[in-house]
């Protein structure tokens, strides 16, 4: 799970890696026989029974450096990603961070740019708010609208979601089948794991070889596995 490709200087969340150290990340991936993909292509191939040397690769938000960035190195080691967006917030910024820089988000060129090299896209709710806290009316906006919209930018199918703050409960799952999506990312959902409820490993500055090794471990460990999921 990762956000921003960028400058960290000022990251009070720690949402931000540099290019330099992303680049060292997907190295360390391909060193161990991984390579990143998306969601959609890892689930696929999970179900065809194969895949364990996959790794499903996520950028929250759609932030403009995710063109500049990311995807240059992305390419360059020959991988895939899931871009989750905001059509709510397109070409605005992640003004639901009361700290930290503003960071632009892309606009519908910018999503296209990324589908044009082989990204999924797929909703992150229409304007990141908290699910679980969110009223009926508003969840169904954020999950059902989002995901038409997003159909119309990208004229195409959109399978995946991904909870805002990582924050699931029972509704928020139920809301999200009833709105058609094929999957969903989480952070850590416990007893909901699921295809609607897919648990990740958080990517940030400080992850060196070394901390990756035991993120990919304590994941492993921590996490029960959902069939056909990306554990």
């Amino acid at each position: 799970m990762y956000h921003s490709v960028g400058d960290c200087s000022d990251d009070p969340y720690r949402i931000t890696v540099t290019p330099e150290r992303l680049n060292r990340q997907l190295a360390w991936l391909r060193r161990r026989g991984l390579r990143g993909v998306s969601v959609a292509d890892l689930l696929a191939a999970r179900a065809r029974g194969e895949g364990r040397d996959l790794v499903a690769l996520t950028f929250d938000d759609g932030y403009v450096d995710f063109l500049t960035g990311a995807l240059p190195l992305l390419r360059r080691w020959n991988c895939g990603a899931t871009l989750f967006v905001l059509p709510g917030r397109l070409g605005g910024d992640n003004a639901w961070d009361p700290l930290g820089p503003r960071k632009p988000l892309l606009n519908a060129a910018g999503i296209r740019q990324a589908i044009e090299h082989g990204v999924e896209i797929g909703s992150h709710g229409l304007t990141h708010v908290d699910l679980t806290r969110a009223d009926d009316a508003a969840l169904k906006a954020e999950v059902t609208e989002s995901r038409a919209l997003l159909r119309e930018l990208t004229g195409g199918p959109v399978e995946g979601f991904c909870y805002p703050y990582g924050t699931v409960d029972q509704r928020a799952v139920q809301a999200v089948r009833e709105a058609g999506y094929r999957y969903a990312c989480a952070i850590d959902p416990g007893p909901l794991t699921g295809l609607l409820a897919l648990p990740r490993v958080h990517i940030g500055q400080n992850d060196t070889a070394w901390r990756m090794f035991l993120k990919l471990r304590l994941h492993r460990l921590r996490r029960r596995p959902a069939k056909g999921d990306a554990a």
